[in-house]
């Protein structure tokens, strides 16, 4: 098999190999110019002694061995050549691995961030096209899925609609409203639906946002339509989407609203993230039933169910918000009954 220099192997290996070389070639260098001198032969006629006296030494055109003679320096040599290669082989093997994980990193939080530079070694190349294909083909099924949902929830509003106006000529009273109960609930589901696909969709650049300021103008907009809405705390501005920041507080606000009837919001700001709370004194969540209310469209039996007027997408949206923000979304039980949701949030 012929190698090829363009390949990770090939360089890696091209490495090393320069690398044994040159460090034999100097162990050789350095042994054959400061090796152990030759065994001594006769001495001349004309370094013999002379009535007692003592003859000179020979003389010879060998270099004098430096102070670290032997095998030491040698080996040191080889040493640091070995230790040279295996770092920059160790860089070669991550390199390719560091920038595809980084460029995963941001294709989980952007569909539509900036594809892999295809360049270095020659599986590096490969694995660079095929991580932007995939992220082309995903973004190509979202963008379908989208597409499909949309138009479907928008076709439906037309027959609703219909069915809205024909009710009317129903005499049941009672089964009017049992009807039209039903159609306000697919009407709510489809507009639902369609702002989940809409919060899906929309990238927005990261910007510095005063929060504080944020949170007192939801509470001042809830406030006017006569909502009890208060809001404590202060933190610094943060870099942030604002949008989805927007959304991700407003849905808490919400659904605390929703179940509770009032909200608090409390900013905490840390040394390395903000903490944001939405409170409610609500009938609460089972500790067993938290993390299912972020899945799409699940609902809670009891007090927290359609009758309460929500869908089952709000905490989606929250939750994904959140993530979108790099941060995350947690629900705990408020001291003497109810809900917190707590948004934290990193400082970059």
């Amino acid at each position: 098999m012929r190698m090829r220099l363009d390949t990770l192997f090939g360089r890696l290996f091209g490495v090393l190999l320069l690398a044994i070389v040159l460090a034999h070639l100097l162990a050789f260098a350095w042994f054959f110019y400061y090796g152990p001198p030759p065994p001594p032969g006769p001495p001349p006629e004309s370094s013999r002694p002379i009535e007692g006296g003592q003859g000179s030494a020979p003389p010879t055109d060998r270099p004098l061995r430096p102070r670290f003679g032997g095998p030491v320096v040698p080996l040191t040599f080889q040493l640091v050549f070995l230790i040279v290669a295996a770092w920059y082989g160790a860089k070669l093997l991550t390199r390719p691995i560091q920038r595809l994980s980084e460029a995963a990193e941001r294709l989980s939080e952007n569909l539509d961030s900036q594809p892999l530079d295809a360049s270095g070694p020659r599986e590096a190349r490969q694995a660079a096209h095929t991580f932007n294909l995939m992220q082309q083909r995903i973004r190509e099924q979202v963008q379908q899925r989208s597409r499909m949902l949309g138009a479907v929830s928008h076709d439906l509003r037309t027959p609703l609609s219909r069915l809205k106006l024909r009710l009317e000529q129903i005499d049941d009273p009672k089964l009017q409203n049992q009807m039209r109960q039903d159609l306000d609930d697919m009407i709510g589901m489809l507009d639902a639906t369609l702002s989940y696909l809409h919060e899906q969709r929309t990238s927005e650049a990261l910007q510095w946002m005063d929060v504080q300021a944020l949170a007192e103008s939801l509470s001042e907009n809830a406030q006017d339509q006569g909502a009890d809405v208060q809001v404590s705390g202060a933190c610094a501005p943060l870099l942030v989407q604002p949008m989805a920041l927007r959304s991700c507080i407003n849905n808490l606000i919400d659904n605390a609203l929703r179940y509770a009837g009032h909200a608090s919001i409390v900013l905490e700001d840390q040394r390395h993230q903000l903490l944001i709370r939405v409170i409610d004194h609500g009938p609460g969540i089972a500790a067993d039933k938290r993390e299912a209310v972020f899945e799409p469209f699940f609902r809670l039996e009891g007090s927290r169910n359609r009758n309460s007027g929500g869908v089952g997408l709000g905490m989606t949206i929250a939750r994904e918000a959140a993530e979108r923000l790099g941060g995350q979304l947690s629900l705990e039980e408020t001291p003497g009954g109810g809900l917190t949701a707590v948004i934290g949030l990193p400082r970059r």
